[in-house]
C-alpha cells in the first residue's frame, strides 16, 4: 500500500497526469495519478492518508522545486493537472466530511484585469494543500468578494494582478472588503508586486510564488 502512495507521489510531483499521458516520457505507459487514486480508494487507503502522505508532500516538493528555480511554470502545470486528477476521485470525501478541509480560500485577479495563469496555478496548488478554494475569475470586483465571504465567513482572500495599471485597484479592494468583514486575511500576488507594497495597501502578506502562498497560509493555522 505504501508503494501506491509513493508512486502516486511521484506521478504528481512529475506531471504524469493518467496512463494515456505521454509526459514525462520515462514514466509513458505506466498509470498516472488517475489511476493510483482510484487503485489506492480500492486497496483500502483513507482518502486523508492520499491527501496528507502522498499530494500534499508531492505538491510541496513541486513548490519548492520551483522557488529554487529546478523547474518551471509548463512543468508545474503539469503537476497541478495530475493532482487535479487525483483530487476529483477524493471530492466526495470533502463533500461528505470525511477529509477535513484547512480552511477556505477565496481566489481572483481583480478589478480590471482578465490574466489568470498565474491564479489559475495558485488555486490548483492551494487545493492540492487541503484548502477548499472558491475561484471568483478575473476582472473581480470587491463586491464579488464581499458576497462569497458572506457565505463564507472566516474564509482567507487572495487577489492577483498582473499589470501596473491594476494593481492600484487592490487598496480600495481591501478597504470595501474590510468594511464588511473587518477581520478577513488578505493575501496578495501577482509580477508587479513586493511586499512593501503589500504593506503600504494594508494586505496582510505577499506571495512571490503559489509556494510562497501556501506556506503564509498553512502559518496562519498551524
Amino acid at each position: 500500500m505504501n508503494d501506491i502512495i509513493s508512486k502516486l507521489g511521484e506521478c504528481v510531483e512529475f506531471g504524469k497526469i493518467n496512463l494515456a499521458s505521454p509526459y514525462p516520457p520515462t514514466m509513458k505507459g505506466l498509470p498516472g495519478a488517475d489511476e493510483l487514486t482510484r487503485e489506492a480508494l480500492e486497496n483500502g487507503i483513507s482518502p486523508q492518508s492520499i491527501l496528507s502522505e502522498s499530494l500534499i508532500p508531492a505538491m510541496n516538493r513541486v513548490g519548492n522545486k520551483f522557488t529554487e528555480g529546478k523547474i518551471f511554470v509548463p512543468q508545474m502545470l503539469l503537476s497541478a493537472k495530475a493532482m487535479n486528477s487525483a483530487m476529483k476521485h477524493l471530492k466526495p470525501y470533502f463533500q461528505s466530511g470525511e477529509i477535513k478541509r484547512k480552511g477556505v480560500f477565496v481566489i481572483g485577479t481583480v478589478m480590471g484585469d482578465l490574466h489568470d495563469i498565474g491564479k489559475n496555478l495558485t488555486g490548483m496548488m492551494v487545493e492540492g494543500a487541503g484548502w477548499e478554494v472558491i475561484d471568483l475569475g478575473t476582472d473581480v470586483p470587491a463586491e464579488k468578494y464581499i458576497d462569497t465571504l458572506n457565505q463564507h465567513p472566516g474564509a482567507i482572500c487572495g487577489m492577483s494582478a498582473l499589470l501596473t495599471t491594476t494593481m492600484s485597484n487592490m487598496q480600495p479592494m481591501i478597504a470595501s472588503i474590510r468594511e464588511k468583514h473587518p477581520d478577513t486575511k488578505v493575501i496578495v500576488g501577482g509580477a508587479p508586486l513586493n511586499a512593501t507594497f503589500a504593506q503600504e495597501i494594508g494586505a496582510d502578506a505577499y506571495a512571490r510564488d503559489p509556494q510562497d502562498n501556501i506556506n503564509w497560509l498553512d502559518s496562519i493555522v498551524a
